[in-house]
C-alpha cells in the first residue's frame, strides 16, 4: 500500500531536501532543479578550502547566491547551512534543528591526484576519503534514523558516485577507489533499507563541465577541460544540469521501483 502511494503521490511539493556539496557544480544544479519543483532546500556545504588540495573549493558566497537562485525559483524555502561532511559531529549539530529530510542527495567530492596510487600522500587520501566516501556514510548515519522514524513509506537517498567507480583511472587511483567504494556503500544501504520504503541509488556522472574537471585537467596536463569530451561517444562534455536532472527524478516518487541501481550519466563514456 505504501508503495503504491508513494508511485501516485505526484510531484514533490512539501518535501524537504538536502543537498550536500551545494555550492557550485553538481549540487548547485539540484538544488536550483528540485527549487522548481517547490520543495523546501537545504543546502549544505564546507564553504572553505582544504590545505591538501591544490583547486579551490566552493565558498560561502557561492552558497548563499544557490539559496537565493532557489527562492527566485519558487522553492518552499531555502536555508544555507555551512558545515563539512567529513566531520560527523558537525554534520549533526549543523542539520539537528530540520527534522527529517524526504530526500539526501550527497554531491559533495573533491578531486586529487598525479601519482600512482600507491604513491598518494597520506592528506590527499585524507581529503578523498573523507568527502567522497566517509561523507556519504556520515550524512547517511545523520539523516536516515529520523527518515525511518517518520515511517512514510517512501524517502530518498542518492549519492554521486563518478564514472570512475566502475573503471580505473591513471594518477587518479585514489579518487576511482573512493567512487568505487561510494557505489558498495549504496548498494548495501539498499539491502539494508529493504523494505523500508526508503530507497538508495547513486548516479554515475562521466565528464561534468565543473570546477572539479578543471582540477582533473590541470592533473593530466590538458590545456582545457574539454579535451576529456573525447571519451565521450556523445562527443561532449556533459553539463551539471543534466546530471541534476537525473538526480531530480531518482527523488521523485516515480522512481519507488528503483533502489541499489547505479545510474550512468556520463554521454556514453562506460557504454564502450
Amino acid at each position: 500500500v505504501e508503495v503504491r502511494r508513494a508511485c501516485h503521490a505526484g510531484g514533490m511539493a512539501d518535501s524537504t531536501v538536502l543537498v550536500t556539496g551545494a555550492a557550485r557544480g553538481i549540487g548547485a544544479a539540484v538544488c536550483r532543479r528540485l527549487a522548481s519543483e517547490g520543495v523546501a532546500i537545504v543546502a549544505i556545504d564546507r564553504c572553505s578550502d582544504n590545505a591538501a588540495l591544490d583547486y579551490p573549493m566552493g565558498s560561502r558566497r557561492q552558497l548563499d547566491a544557490v539559496v537565493q537562485e532557489c527562492e527566485e525559483l519558487g522553492a518552499a524555502s531555502a536555508s544555507a547551512v555551512e558545515a563539512d561532511v567529513a566531520d560527523r559531529r558537525a554534520l549533526e549539530l549543523a542539520l539537528g534543528a530540520f527534522g527529517a529530510f524526504d530526500a539526501v542527495v550527497c554531491a559533495a567530492g573533491v578531486l586529487g591526484g598525479g601519482d600512482a596510487v600507491w604513491a598518494t600522500p597520506p592528506a590527499v587520501w585524507d581529503a578523498l576519503v573523507g568527502s567522497n566516501y566517509s561523507g556519504v556514510l556520515n550524512t547517511a548515519a545523520v539523516t536516515l534514523p529520523a527518515m525511518l522514524e517518520a515511517a512514510t513509506g517512501a524517502g530518498r537517498f542518492i549519492a554521486v558516485a563518478s564514472a570512475a567507480g566502475s573503471k580505473g583511472l591513471p594518477s587518479m587511483g585514489a579518487y576511482s577507489a573512493t567512487k568505487h567504494a561510494v557505489v558498495g556503500l549504496i548498494r548495501s544501504m539498499a539491502a539494508d533499507l529493504s523494505d523500508s520504503g526508503i530507497t538508495a541509488n547513486a548516479v554515475a556522472p562521466g565528464s561534468t563541465d565543473t570546477d572539479k574537471l578543471g582540477a582533473s585537467a590541470a592533473v593530466y596536463g590538458l590545456a582545457s577541460a574539454s579535451e576529456f569530451a573525447a571519451h565521450h561517444p556523445m562527443g561532449r562534455l556533459l553539463q551539471p544540469e543534466e546530471v541534476a536532472e537525473a538526480i531530480a527524478w531518482l527523488c521523485s516518487p516515480g522512481s519507488s521501483g528503483v533502489t541499489g541501481s547505479v545510474l550512468p550519466v556520463d554521454a556514453g563514456m562506460t557504454a564502450t
